[in-house]
């Protein structure tokens, strides 16, 4: 268990602040229908985006590459009938420096990803192993939630929701590993 540092505004506060990027449409927000996994309940970072219907294919590939706090949002398009992701991958992304990943589709393993330093956002999560045979769409705008999510944009996810913006709004990054550890005299969360 780790202690995170409290971000410098819950997500709440810059979609109230930020009333012309919602209006232009560059500040969108995800709908609630997401199960938090992972020891991070806050994270956050630039956006990759991959679509995949009931594989994998792909993902050990992308997750293996440096994360430098980056967020994985993997449009499974919303099925149910399998998972796309599981503790392996979730991993993966942990030790190569993934801050999360927001699956439009099925997690497993849940306790394995709940051991790691990572935040995932799934829709459920399913017993089933993902198909091996499939071709990835890497760097596509996605929709989901109510919202499209375009590569390269900035994710914020929170016990409060999750928020998406074509540029980034905070001053700093929720992903713990890209800053210092809370000192004692500050506000920390502890997982």
């Amino acid at each position: 268990m780790g202690a995170q540092k409290l971000p410098a505004a819950p997500v709440a506060d810059p979609w109230d602040a930020n009333a012309a990027l919602i209006l232009t449409g560059e500040l969108r927000i995800l709908e609630p229908i997401f199960q938090a996994h992972g020891q991070y309940i806050s994270f956050s970072g630039q956006v990759v985006t991959m679509c995949v219907l009931e594989h994998n294919v792909g993902e050990s590939e992308l997750l293996e590459t440096p994360g430098e706090g980056r967020v994985l949002v993997l449009d499974g398009r919303g099925s149910n009938r399998c998972a796309i992701m599981g503790g392996n991958l979730a991993e993966q992304a942990c030790r190569n420096g993934w801050a999360g990943a927001v699956v439009n589709g099925c997690v497993r393993d849940v306790d394995d990803i709940n051991t790691f330093a990572i935040g995932v956002r799934a829709l459920a999560s399913h017993p089933r192993y993902p198909g091996t045979d499939g071709v990835p769409e890497m760097h596509v705008d996605v929709e989901f939630a109510g919202a499209v999510i375009r590569d390269g944009e900035w994710l914020y996810a929170d016990t409060d929701g999750i928020i998406v913006c074509s540029k980034e709004i905070y001053g700093w990054l929720l992903h713990p590993s890209l800053h210092d550890a809370p000192s004692s005299s500050e506000n920390s969360f502890v997982f």
